[in-house]
């Protein structure tokens, strides 16, 4: 199944070939990132090539929702009047201690609040695999400039999927890490008890190496790979054929890389589970961004945050206090397997006219679909890992989710790294890349 890499792998390059590649991602990201529309800004390196740190020169892209000192997060465009923050989100200061470079800001959507990458301010961000698919969101631009070679790591967050989804739209790796830990104060929140900061990159390795810098508890823990896993079939049942097929694809290559496959079925507590994210996203939201001028919002997502205005506080402190059984029940479910595998999406990547409010083929119901295997992992508060296994018939990439129990990153990251060394999925030149290097 091995074909030659789309890129090299950055852990495994010499101090001498990072540099190399870390120019020839510089040259990618000034063509593409514009023609795509998945960069805010272009940050031209100034750290020199030979500094050190565990993550020297690795370059990155950071979603437009994360504070520099003097550098306010645009939102997706909705608040780009915000005063010049104070502070600096901590994961970034994480990252420029290790030697990682900045490189851009990535395009997302508005308040991190749509899942297909649509934002009525500034326009879509283009699939580097088909120009009418969508790229996927809210973390649009950095899975983009990820699999486009222009960024090694796209700094995403993760509120219902807006990780795991734009990574499964455009054949990279993303990581959701266990929630329950609250964003810092240079962070935009938008449900602040199902956020997360992600990470998305081409390869699982890649991100199971910057994890020791960005998430250091999730590192400290033992990284063997899962040994167990339940297909969740209730929600494979709601997949289309082309889904189901990838995703048996990447099945069979879990089980020749080791890991025992078996059955488990949600029953009540998949739809429980989904109706209190619903409830939780769409109250914290409002509560969130509560007095923000709806003249700053496009319609759609004014409505959005006055229907979480109507949920009352008694309603949404239930579904908070119904998180930790319908978690346990979840992982009751999966009869003793460690991890639970199930699409990142039960569609195809939809066409981005099937996702705009203004087009004729606009479809509501494809943007439910989209985050409807994603979101309630939020809610249960559970690290998830998005990781490609094949591709549709128009050569659009499809994603396989495996979801493990709080804490378990390092073992997602560990399972991923032995089945993508079997694999290609993750390692293919996009169309958009045309003959560019």
């Amino acid at each position: 199944m091995m074909t030659e890499a789309r890129f090299p792998d950055w852990t495994s390059l010499s101090p001498e070939e990072r540099r190399s590649e870390a120019a020839a991602s510089f040259r990618r990201l000034t063509e593409l990132g514009p023609r795509l529309n998945a960069t805010v800004e272009i940050i031209a390196p100034s750290r020199k090539p030979e500094a050190a740190g565990l993550l020297a020169g690795l370059p990155y892209a950071t979603k437009d929702m994360l504070d520099r000192v003097g550098r306010p997060a645009g939102w997706g465009g909705v608040r780009a009047d915000r005063p010049a923050p104070e502070a600096t989100a901590e994961i970034l200061e994480r990252l420029d201690g290790a030697g990682a470079v900045e490189v851009a800001i990535s395009a997302m959507t508005e308040l991190a609040y749509e899942p297909s990458g649509y934002n009525a301010l500034r326009g879509r961000t283009l699939n580097p695999w088909h120009p009418d698919a969508v790229s996927g969101g809210s973390s649009s631009g950095s899975a983009a400039l990820v699999a486009c070679g222009a960024v090694v790591l796209g700094l995403g967050s993760d509120t219902g999927g807006s990780v795991r989804i734009p990574a499964g739209c455009c054949g990279i790796t993303g990581l959701k890490p266990t929630g329950g830990a609250p964003l810092d104060r240079a962070v935009m929140p938008l449900a602040p008890s199902m956020d997360a900061i992600g990470f998305m990159a081409r390869s699982a390795a890649e991100i199971a190496s910057v994890l020791p810098v960005v998430a250091p508890a999730a590192a400290a823990d033992a990284g063997e790979p899962f040994t167990r896993a339940a297909i969740l079939t209730d929600c494979l049942a709601q997949a289309t054929a082309p889904v189901r097929r990838a995703f048996a694809a990447g099945t069979e290559a879990l089980r020749a890389a080791g890991l025992e496959i078996g059955a488990a079925q949600l029953g009540g507590t998949l739809a429980e589970a989904d109706g209190h994210a619903l409830t939780v996203m769409q109250a914290e939201s409002a509560r969130s961004h509560d007095g923000f001028g709806e003249e700053h919002l496009p319609p759609t997502l004014a409505r959005r945050l006055a229907k979480g205005r109507e949920i009352a506080d008694d309603i949404l402190e239930a579904s908070h206090g119904a998180r930790s059984r319908v978690a346990e029940a979840f992982l009751s479910s999966l009869g003793g397997a460690e991890a639970a595998l199930l699409p990142v999406m039960p569609i195809e990547t939809p066409l981005a006219a099937e996702t705009d409010p203004a087009s004729a083929a606009f479809q509501p119901r494809v943007l439910y679909r989209m985050s409807q295997f994603t979101r309630f992992v939020n809610f249960l508060g559970l690290p998830a890992l998005s990781l490609p296994c094949g591709f549709d018939e128009r050569g659009v990439p499809i994603g396989l989710q495996m979801i493990g129990p709080a804490g378990s990153e390092a073992r997602l990251l560990a399972t991923a790294i032995r089945v993508q060394a079997m694999t290609d999925w993750h390692g293919r030149r996009p169309p958009a890349l045309g003959d560019l290097p």
